[in-house]
Order: structure tokens, then sequence, then C-alpha cells
């Protein structure tokens, strides 16, 4: 039995998220459907975390268990040509026994985006349109406090599955190129909707509805109603997975 990381890049808006569940159409069963389609077999997909539905990936990371020798350029184009446009497989390589998706996985980068002027229907898939352009600065230096080991109870949704909210950002920057404005962040890991919150958050300080120390009063307190809103999930993608 050899182990395999696969590498996926997709378009959430069509998809439940990643998990398999039975109310919706995921990303992990069309990978494994795909697999038997082309294999001619049940393979397990484990992932390197849960997608919310409609969050998007430029690189999602899983691995699968096969007696089959997988030639890469091979198993590429053959899965690929089976899977839909949303959904393409970009990376195959070996890994060890003890490699595990989720539990070898280091940390994670995200990035949420906003554009702002004229509506733009090709951009509404992708980004949050915003009626002016918010205060940068502010936001940026909310985005500071954010970084560092922290309890991040208050950025998280009350549908979180675990106890330990305390997490390590090392990056949480607000960048502009053009009319788009992103939130880049990176961090061991995240809650449930922890990033759609810390970008809400970071939205409302721009805006000057919350001051630029909020965050630090939500750690202390853990208390939800001090942050920003949930911002809708078809802005956010997965941008780097780290091992």
């Amino acid at each position: 039995m050899s182990r395999y990381l696969l590498k996926l890049s997709y378009d959430g808006t069509a998809y439940h998220g990643w998990q398999i569940q039975p109310n919706g159409i995921t990303v992990q069963q069309v990978i494994c459907d795909s697999l038997k389609k082309m294999l001619g077999d049940d393979i397990p997909v484990t992932g390197c975390s849960r997608t919310d539905a409609g969050v998007h990936a430029r690189e999602f990371c899983c691995h699968i268990d096969t007696k089959l020798d997988l030639p890469k350029n091979a198993f590429l184009k053959g899965l690929n040509s089976v899977l839909p446009d949303d959904i393409k497989v970009t990376d195959c390589k070996a890994v060890s026994d003890d490699f595990h998706a989720r539990y070898s996985c280091k940390g994670k980068r995200y990035s949420y985006c906003f554009y702002f002027g004229k509506p733009d229907p090709f951009a509404e898939r992708y980004a949050l349109r915003l009626e002016k352009k918010p205060d940068l600065t502010l936001m940026n230096k909310f985005c500071k406090t954010i970084i560092g080991k922290h309890d991040f109870y208050a950025f998280s949704s009350s549908k979180r599955t675990v106890t330990d909210t305390v997490r390590t950002v090392t990056e949480c920057d607000i960048i502009e190129k053009g009319d788009k404005i992103y939130l880049k962040i990176a961090a061991d890991g995240f809650l449930y909707n922890m990033v759609r919150i810390i970008a809400g958050t970071a939205l409302a300080v721009g805006e000057g509805r919350l001051p630029c120390d909020c965050a630090i009063k939500m750690f202390e307190s853990k208390d939800r109603a001090l942050g920003g809103e949930t911002l809708p999930a078809k802005a956010l993608f997965l941008e780097e997975v780290f091992y």
C-alpha cells in the first residue's frame, strides 16, 4: 500500500464545503467518485481541513492510500479528465506512510477579497463589493493586534467543534491591488468561521464602526458581540498549506 499527497484547486461556489455530508454535494465526494470512475475502486480521501460551503481553494491538500502505482503525469491527466471544470488536481507525489494531510499540517494561509467601485458581475463571484474604500491604515493597525498567540474564541462561530481555541497567527496584512483589497492571514490553525469574522471585524474598523484595539478586548472577554459580522464565504480562499 502506498500513500500519495494530492494538491487540488477548486471553485467552491457549487459545493457544500469539503467534507462529505448527506444533504449536499461536496468536493470530497466528487474526488472520491472521480477516483472510483478512473481506478475502479473505492479509495478513501483524507483532507487537510474542512472548508465551508462556498469557500474556494487555490491549494488544498489531501492524501490517498492505494495498491496501485500512480505515474504522476498520467494520473493527473486521467483524473482531471473525469473531474468537473471547477475542481482540478494540480500535483501528486508519493509520501511516507506516517504522513497525514491533516495532522502533519503545520499551518495554512488564507485570503479574503474585497472590491470597491462600480458593480462588476465578474468580480462579484469571488469578492465582496464595498460601496466605498475603507481606511486601510486603520485596518492594518487592527491586523497587527491579531498577530501572535491568542485565544480566538470570540473570533469563532458557536458551531465550533473544538475546545482548544488558542491559535498562533504569524501573518495578517491588508494589501491593495487596483480596485481590490486583500486580507492575507496565516496561522498554525483556524477555528470555524475565524477568517470570515476577522475579515468582518477588520472591515468594521476600516469603516470606523469599531476601534483598532477591539481584538484585544475580544481576546480578554471572549465576547463575540464586540467584533464585526461574519462575512460571506464567496470571497474566502485557502491559498497555501504548510507541511
